[in-house]
């Protein structure tokens, strides 16, 4: 009896200390399991944005330079020697305004000769009229012959003729004459004199001065074979939305200030050229305070364009890879994938994306570095309001152009 309490009490006590023992492991694992996900950080915040297709206006930026819109070249006709120059260089002038004048000596002796000339054939005339009247009266009662009065109808003829030829000396001699006031052909402002008072013209071959119109002003830029392809394709696929007006064209100047007023599109060639693969495009700006100046670069960009159903997304967000282009996206389940796009143009901070995209896709745009494919994370609204970069592109922040006056310069000797 005393032996079967014995080793009862010693079975107790065994299984006590069992109970305590698995009661301290279960204890100890439940610890490591609360201190494992105490352990686990939260998934990451990320700004993400709601993609939703947008009109927006299509931006197509080029390089041009400005061209006088009429331009010529101010030759002598005559040859001799240069006595005057009254134009100030670089200096607007009138057309007819008189611009070098060639000594006319020689011309004007020759004019006043060849008038007299025609005087000469004019008498000459006259007497011949007056003899032919005179001998076709006494043909009638058989005076004269038949022969004179031939003959002297026949020298009045000639005399006649004899008129005309010296009324076209006169008329060559009197444009000699006027040949050595060259003037200008068009209104415009005038170029450097080429060559000084005093120096010898030998005719046409020698070039005096240019006189260039600049109000309005051509434009010119080339668009390559590529971007006329992908207009074409655009606008065949409503893509791109062109106005039915004539298109209009925006020119931002070397500094950044917008030039005031927008100009037409006045010319598209019928060819590209062979040596660059591009097309000749032109436009025309009104330009009274001569702002732009022949020779001078320009960027340009068409007005009035329009992208409907539009995606842009930040710059940011926006990565690139040895694949090209990629962007992080947000499943249904928070769970970050990759998402292959195709990036054409920029526009007001953003990238146009034409491929990739679609309505309702969440894109992360802050955050990229925390998270990788694959994983969890939470989603935070996109704030463009607060976007400092986004309002820095979002759009064209320089200044118009001041319509100021060119500088005054001395006219006189």
């Amino acid at each position: 009896m005393t032996f079967d309490v014995v080793v009862q009490t010693r079975c107790s006590s065994r299984t006590a200390v069992c109970a305590v023992g698995a009661a301290l492991l279960l204890q100890s694992g439940w610890a490591c399991r609360r201190a494992a996900t105490a352990a686990a950080p939260p998934p990451p915040d990320v700004s993400v944005l709601t993609v939703a297709p947008e009109t927006v206006s299509a931006r197509f930026e080029f390089v041009g330079q400005a061209a006088a819109s009429r331009r010529v070249e101010v030759r002598a006709q005559v040859a001799g020697v240069i006595v005057a120059r009254p134009y100030a260089e670089g200096t607007d002038v009138p057309k007819g305004a008189l611009l070098f004048q060639i000594d006319s000596t020689t011309y004007d002796a020759a004019y006043r000769s060849a008038r007299a000339q025609l005087a000469d054939a004019a008498a000459r005339l006259a007497n011949a009229e007056r003899n032919w009247t005179r001998l076709k009266a006494l043909l009638g009662s058989r005076a004269v012959a038949q022969k004179d009065v031939d003959d002297a109808e026949t020298a009045s003829d000639q005399a006649r003729a004899a008129v005309q030829a010296a009324q076209a000396a006169v008329d060559r001699a009197k444009k000699d004459y006027d040949d050595t006031f060259i003037r200008a052909e068009i209104a415009g402002r005038a170029g450097r004199a080429l060559l000084d008072l005093g120096a010898r013209v030998t005719g046409p071959s020698d070039l005096l001065t240019t006189v260039e119109q600049i109000d309005p002003v051509y434009v010119n830029f080339s668009p390559s074979d590529q971007e006329v392809l992908r207009w074409r394709q655009d606008i065949a696929t409503r893509r791109l939305l062109v106005p039915a007006r004539v298109l209009a064209v925006q020119v931002t100047l070397a500094d950044g200030s917008i030039f005031p007023g927008t100009g037409q599109l006045n010319f598209i060639d019928l060819a590209l050229q062979p040596t660059t693969g591009t097309l000749s495009l032109r436009a025309e700006f009104r330009n009274p305070r001569h702002v732009l100046l022949p020779g001078q670069f320009v960027r340009l960009h068409f007005v009035g364009l329009k992208r409907p159903d539009a995606i842009l997304v930040p710059q940011r967000a926006v990565q690139r890879g040895l694949a090209g282009a990629f962007v992080y996206v947000l499943g249904d389940s928070n769970r970050v994938t990759v998402r292959e796009v195709v990036a054409t143009s920029w526009d007001r901070g953003a990238w146009l994306i034409e491929q990739g995209l679609r309505a309702g896709d969440r894109l992360v745009v802050d955050g990229i570095q925390k998270v990788a494919p694959g994983q969890l994370a939470t989603p935070v609204a996109y704030r463009p309001a607060v976007d400092s970069s986004a309002a820095a592109g979002g759009g064209d922040s320089a200044v118009i152009a001041a319509p100021s006056a060119p500088p005054k310069i001395k006219v006189g000797p």
